[in-house]
């Protein structure tokens, strides 16, 4: 086992967010593993020493550019990635929160791209397994159409 992300001898913790508008929400297309190419909510792992809301707003604006506000929590998520071995590869314990932010998203360090979604696009993406399913729980919860 190493002390990276690949491998780890534990879960890293990590945010992510549900950045909504209405029946719309940000999603960022990953540029490294796991899931590079695949679209996913913006966020990634919390440092040591940082709040989770701190990482959570230096996450989105590091993927997105920009600034999140109204944070609510929504959930936790766990993602596990297995080697052809079965090993865990990758081992995430993510805690989303449902956002607010205004703007154009614009890709940063971390994302190929970021942009808005309509809900009614969603099922067309390559979405990281198991974050249709969040956002679908989230928009529900809002009432978003």
């Amino acid at each position: 086992m190493s002390e990276g992300r690949r491998y780890p001898q534990r879960p890293i913790l990590g945010v992510g967010a549900l950045i909504l508008d209405g029946a719309r929400i940000v999603l960022v297309r990953r540029a490294k593993p796991p899931n590079a190419g695949w679209w996913s909510l913006p966020g990634g792992a919390v440092e040591t020493g940082e709040s989770i809301e701190d990482a959570l707003r230096r996450e989105v604006l590091e993927e997105t550019g920009l600034q999140v506000e109204s944070m609510e929590f929504a959930e936790v998520f766990e993602r596990i990635t297995r080697d052809a071995e079965g090993r865990p590869e990758f081992h995430y314990v993510l805690i989303d929160y449902v956002c607010r932010a205004a703007g154009a998203p614009q890709a940063g360090s971390d994302s190929l791209e970021a942009r808005w979604f309509e809900r009614h696009e969603l099922g067309a993406l390559r979405i990281t397994e198991g974050t249709l399913e969040v956002i679908e729980r989230i928009f529900e919860r809002h009432g978003a159409k």
